[in-house]
C-alpha cells in the first residue's frame, strides 16, 4: 500500500500563512473564525483563496469549514486570488425605502455613471441609518444626506473609517452620576432579592418586542433554573428596514444599556457575555471597544467576561438561533427546535438571548 506523503487539494503557500498569522491572535479560536475573516478582509481588502487555505491550515479545520463560512456572508469578497480583487474603495449605496423614497435609486445609477470602474459602486439593503436618507457608505463611514458632490468630496478625503460618536455619555461621566450603582447594589443584596427582581417583571407583565411578545420574567427564569455555565448573548444586528433605535441608544448612553445587560447577567447568573453587533455600526464598534475598555480596567464591582463580535451582513442572523451560529464562527443557519436555546444554546450551554 502507498504512503500518503502530502495532503489532498491546494495547499496554502507560505506567503498566505505569513499574512494570515498576523491578523490571528496568539492562540487562534475556531469560534472565532468570523472575525478572523473580518482582520485579513480589513488588511487585505478581500478573501483569496490562499487567505482561506492558510486559515483553515492555522484552525486545523477542513478548508471547507472556512470556504463555505466566508461565502455564506454578504460583507466578505471570497476571491480566487489578488489578481481577480475588487478595487480597492466599494461605495454602498442603501436602496431600502427610507432611501429610495429619497432619491436613493437616482444616487446609485449617478455614482456608477461618475466612479465605476476604479471604485466599486453596490446596491445595499437598509444600513440602519434611515432618518438621514439617503445613505451612502464609503468604506465604513455612513455619509449622511448623501449626494454625489458629497461623496466625491469624501472619496477625495480619502476618510473612509467611521468614528466613535462624540456625545456618547463616556464611562467616567456615567459613573459620577451614579451609573453602576444598581448593578452594586444588586451584588451585595441577598440572593432572594434575584428571586424579588423576577417577580416584579412577572407582575409587571413586561413582554419583548420581537414578535412573540414572550414574557421577560419566564424568559429569565427558565434560563435561571439551568445548569450553570450559563451565557448571554446580546442580538445588536438591528436589520429590518425602519430600524435604527439600537443604534441611536448607544450613540448616546452606551453604559446604561451596559448597565441592564449586567444586571439581567447577574439575576440569571451568567458565566460570560456575547454582544453581537451589526458590521454596518463601524463607528458604534469603536464606541463600544473604547467604552467596554474603560469599564473591564476600572470595574465599579466583580463583572463576568464580556466579547464583542461583529457581524458580517447576513440578515437571518436576527434570527436569535442563527446569531448564536455565527458567534460560533459558522454560517448563520437557524437551528431546528428543540432543543430550545434557553437550554442548549450557546456553545451547547443554557442562554439567555435579548435583542
Amino acid at each position: 500500500m502507498k504512503v500518503r506523503h502530502q495532503s489532498r487539494g491546494r495547499q496554502a503557500t507560505a506567503a498566505g500563512l505569513r499574512a494570515v498569522a498576523a491578523c490571528l491572535d496568539r492562540e487562534p479560536a475556531r469560534e472565532r473564525l468570523i472575525e478572523y475573516l473580518h482582520a485579513i478582509q480589513d488588511r487585505h481588502g478581500c478573501l483569496t483563496h490562499d487567505h482561506l487555505l492558510a486559515l483553515a491550515e492555522r484552525l486545523a479545520v477542513a478548508p471547507v469549514a472556512v470556504f463555505e463560512t466566508a461565502s455564506f456572508y454578504h460583507h466578505f469578497d471570497v476571491v480566487e486570488d489578488e489578481a481577480s480583487a475588487p478595487p480597492a474603495l466599494t461605495i454602498r449605496v442603501c436602496t431600502s425605502i427610507s432611501c429610495c423614497m429619497h432619491g436613493g435609486e437616482d444616487l446609485l445609477q449617478a455614482l456608477k455613471a461618475e466612479l465605476e470602474p476604479a471604485i466599486r459602486i453596490q446596491a445595499v439593503p437598509c444600513v440602519g441609518r434611515c432618518a438621514e436618507a439617503p445613505v451612502a457608505v464609503i468604506g465604513q463611514r455612513p455619509l449622511a444626506h448623501a449626494d454625489v458632490s458629497i461623496v466625491q468630496q469624501a472619496v477625495e478625503e480619502g476618510i473612509v473609517h467611521d468614528e466613535a460618536p462624540v456625545h456618547a455619555v463616556t464611562y467616567t461621566a456615567y459613573r459620577e452620576n451614579g451609573g453602576y450603582g444598581l448593578l452594586r447594589r444588586l451584588q451585595e443584596a441577598s440572593p432572594d432579592t434575584r428571586d424579588g427582581i423576577i417577580a416584579t417583571l412577572r407582575d409587571a407583565r413586561l413582554r419583548g418586542l420581537g414578535g412573540a411578545g414572550f414574557p421577560l420574567a419566564r424568559k429569565w427564569d427558565i434560563v435561571r433554573q439551568q445548569p450553570a455555565p450559563r451565557l448571554l448573548a446580546v442580538n445588536i444586528d438591528e436589520g429590518e428596514p425602519g430600524t435604527f433605535k439600537d443604534r441611536h441608544l448607544l450613540q448616546i448612553d452606551p453604559h446604561r444599556f451596559i448597565e441592564g445587560m449586567l444586571i439581567a447577567a447577574e439575576v440569571v447568573g451568567v458565566e460570560k457575555i456575547y454582544i453581537y453587533l451589526r458590521d454596518e455600526y463601524a463607528g458604534i464598534r469603536a464606541l463600544l471597544r473604547r467604552e467596554l475598555t474603560d469599564l473591564l480596567d476600572d470595574p465599579p464591582c466583580a463583572l463576568p467576561p464580556i466579547e464583542l463580535r461583529r457581524g458580517a451582513g447576513a440578515y437571518i442572523c436576527g434570527e436569535e438561533s442563527a446569531m448564536l451560529e455565527s458567534i460560533e464562527g459558522k454560517r448563520g443557519m437557524p437551528r431546528l427546535r428543540p432543543p430550545y436555546i434557553a437550554e442548549h444554546g450557546l456553545f451547547g450551554r443554557p442562554t439567555l438571548e435579548h435583542n
